[in-house]
């Protein structure tokens, strides 16, 4: 994490905290069970305890700290109850917009996941995983305003958040990142070809890709998940 943080924009100093901490957890330079503490982290941004106390409530909220009285503040375990959740209410609501996009989609649509898909090769030529990350948030945004329904976006991304420090540990991410790539390419094909049920094959395929990530996490790293 680094060394010194300037609140410079107009975001509150909530949000910086948070963001920086979301980050971290995230891309796993916080590892699950790593402890966090509410005056280091205050003392970081040059803030009072109160907005770092309020960014630790919203990443509680999203699953990602445990926070316990009269205890250190940890980044959360996995669990596999919650993981199996957010992977089956993310199937439903993904598969609605899947349906709706391939039902809705324009020119200008077929267009904006084009622009998508042609950033994504670029960073996977680029082994640019990091990145690759981002540009996955940004092509389910697009499904979601080609579909019609941009506000299923924050369900869909609050359900990868939950899962995403698995993404993180997979152990082949070269082969796995381009397999997402030709995920993202078939289901864009089925949405350009107005074949709702194509799309919705082609996106559930997606979505199982991490089985074999959560299946080699569990075995070699036992201690990231609850007891």
């Amino acid at each position: 994490m680094p060394q010194t943080t300037q609140l410079k924009d107009r975001r509150t100093s909530v949000d910086v905290v948070f963001d920086h901490l979301y980050e971290a957890i995230v891309s796993l330079e916080l590892l699950p069970g790593d402890k966090i503490s509410e005056a280091e982290i205050a003392t970081k941004f040059g803030v009072s305890r109160q907005p770092v106390r309020d960014a630790f409530s919203r990443l509680e909220n999203l699953d990602l700290l445990l926070i316990r009285p009269q205890r250190a503040t940890e980044v959360r375990r996995f669990s596999a109850r919650e993981i199996t959740k957010s992977r089956f209410v993310r199937a439903a609501v993904e598969a609605e917009v899947l349906r709706r996009a391939a039902m809705h989609c324009t020119e200008a649509d077929e267009a904006s996941l084009k622009m998508c898909l042609a950033q994504q090769k670029v960073v996977v030529d680029a082994l640019d995983y990091e990145r690759f990350g981002a540009l996955d948030y940004e092509f389910h945004k697009t499904l979601c305003e080609v579909a019609r329904v941009d506000f299923a976006f924050e369900v869909i991304s609050a359900e990868k958040a939950s899962v995403d420090r698995l993404c993180m540990l997979s152990i082949a991410k070269e082969d796995r990142v381009a397999q997402l790539l030709e995920d993202h390419e078939a289901i864009s094909s089925c949405i350009a070809a107005k074949d709702p049920d194509g799309a919705v094959a082609a996106g559930m395929l997606h979505l199982t890709r991490l089985d074999a990530t959560i299946e080699s996490i569990s075995t070699l790293n036992p201690d990231y998940f609850d007891p």
